[in-house]
């Protein structure tokens, strides 16, 4: 059995990453296992411990990021911690399983520090920061201070795509899906 990959897809806060990774994995064209990150926020309506997030408490996720056990962490917006379990990804790997992570900008980054060829990171970039903004105000989840925090973190983040191995523009949701299938088939069949 051989090792599976990783393909790590990171954007900017309604960059549309989260629809075009569900699309993909909704369409079961690949063997992707969906890497499932920790978090010390709460869960939303809905959402599940271990299927949709790892919650742990403040003080959990603090002893394991004292104890190695995370491959990237962050601490996203004050107080509010983000991260991949190293223990998860080894074990998918290990078993021939390909991997998908949906993580910020600077953990995608030290992933492919760690793990080097075997993954490849793809950043989804919203067309203009102007267009970013519209997307967050449609929403409608934030209000105007929480849209200026996350427009000013998407500006640091799109200042770091080119370090990502490539890069999707996201103006047209199926042309952004469809290149991205590519670029994930490209390097699972590599």
């Amino acid at each position: 059995m051989s090792q599976g990959k990783i393909i790590v897809i990171s954007a900017p806060s309604g960059s549309g990453k989260s629809t075009i990774i569900n699309s993909i994995l909704e369409e079961g064209c690949f063997d992707l296992d969906f890497s499932v990150s920790a978090t010390n926020r709460n869960p939303r309506p809905g959402e599940e411990d271990g299927v949709h997030y790892h919650f742990l408490s403040t003080e959990e996720f603090r002893n394991a990021v004292d104890s190695g056990q995370f491959i990237e962490w962050e601490e996203v917006y004050p107080g509010r911690y983000y991260g991949t379990l190293r223990s998860e990804i080894d074990r998918m790997l290990r078993h021939g399983h390909n991997v998908i992570l949906d993580i910020d900008v600077r953990g995608a980054l030290n992933v492919k520090k760690i793990y080097g060829d075997t993954a490849r990171t793809i950043f989804i970039a919203p067309p203009s920061i102007e267009e970013l903004r519209r997307r967050l105000e449609q929403r409608g989840t934030d209000d105007a201070d929480r849209i200026a925090t996350r427009v000013g973190r998407a500006a640091y983040e799109i200042n770091l795509a080119p370090e990502f191995d490539e890069r999707v523009v996201n103006d047209d949701l199926d042309t952004a899906i469809a290149r991205t299938k590519e670029l994930i088939s490209a390097h699972i069949d590599n």
